[in-house]
């Protein structure tokens, strides 16, 4: 099978998982706090844990220090989620995706400071191009009155604490052991999920929820972890069978894709997603859209 295959299944699968989210949040979490939504996430990786442990007896021998700090991987990883779905609670997918690319910005900044990478005239031409993509689409008609800040400071902050947490994963998990960081960053995602727990009021609202939706938060939660592990394990397979920097920059095309389904759910099935098909939302996303993936790919080079 073509390693293009494998390369696309990436944003094609997470793009599909975006708006699982966004229907989860419309259908289920509109009129409550969305770190409700984070317990889910995290029971998701405590029920990981036993097995990572059977299979990798070893977990437990790493330092304390180094165990916190992946631990504090886990916890930046839950705090962007959050940020993420407050951002999807009052925003469309195609307008909140593609402030994820700003996180290679900031990984690349952070690969400077931390590890001592260089960025090339190429890779500062792209930042640029990431950046100017994300605020277009934080733009609407009615002057700067219009700007939607909340939206910028929510999803900048998201993609933050993405290149972090994914910056404290890197690091650790080519000095130790893939399933040991995986298994200490769950961790990290199940202490914030006893955190929210031991929130009164959350407790209370998690609990009514699942009492009243329990299959159907069960299924739609399970179906969103297996896409967007799919989607990962296509990706990280097609680094195996082409260069880096070209398999990047096709998954870079997750926010043409995650557009491209909402218009088909806005079309043909409303009720689960609606999209502004009107001409000049259709232009600036398309712009946007086209800006953001020409940055990516300039960096990637």
């Amino acid at each position: 099978m073509s390693w293009l295959l494998f390369a696309f299944s990436g944003p094609v699968l997470w793009a599909i998982s975006t708006h699982l989210d966004k229907y989860l949040v419309e259908r289920y979490f509109k009129n409550t706090s969305v770190a409700v939504l984070l317990v889910f996430t995290a029971l998701m990786g405590l029920v990981l844990l036993p097995f990572i442990w059977v299979c990798e007896p070893d977990v437990a021998n790493v330092p304390l220090s180094s165990i916190l700090v992946i631990v504090s991987s886990g916890l930046l990883y839950m705090g962007a989620i959050f940020f993420y779905l407050q951002a999807l609670q009052s925003e469309e997918a195609s307008t909140v995706a593609p402030f994820f690319q700003a996180a290679p910005l900031f990984a690349y900044a952070l690969g400077y400071v931390v590890l001592g990478e260089r960025l090339s005239a190429m890779q500062l031409y792209g930042g640029g191009l990431i950046v100017a993509g994300a605020v277009l689409l934080s733009i609407r008609p009615g002057g700067a009155r219009r700007f939607k800040t909340r939206l910028v400071v929510l999803m900048l902050t998201c993609a933050l604490c993405v290149a972090l947490s994914s910056l404290i994963f890197k690091i650790f998990a080519v000095s130790n052991e893939f399933w040991t960081t995986t298994f200490w960053t769950f961790v990290g995602q199940a202490i914030v999920g006893a955190a929210i727990l031991a929130v009164p009021a959350h407790r209370r609202q998690f609990v009514g929820l699942f009492r009243v939706h329990t299959s159907a938060l069960i299924a739609i939660n399970a179906s969103n972890e297996l896409i967007n592990l799919g989607g990962g394990l296509g990706a990280r397979y097609a680094l195996m069978l082409a260069p880096l920097s070209i398999v990047q920059a096709i998954t870079s095309t997750s926010t043409l894709f995650v557009f491209l389904f909402g218009m088909v759910l806005s079309i043909f099935f409303p009720a689960l997603g609606r999209e502004d098909l009107s001409g000049r939302e259709l232009t600036k996303k398309g712009l946007s859209a086209i800006l953001i993936v020409a940055g990516v790919v300039l960096i990637s080079r």
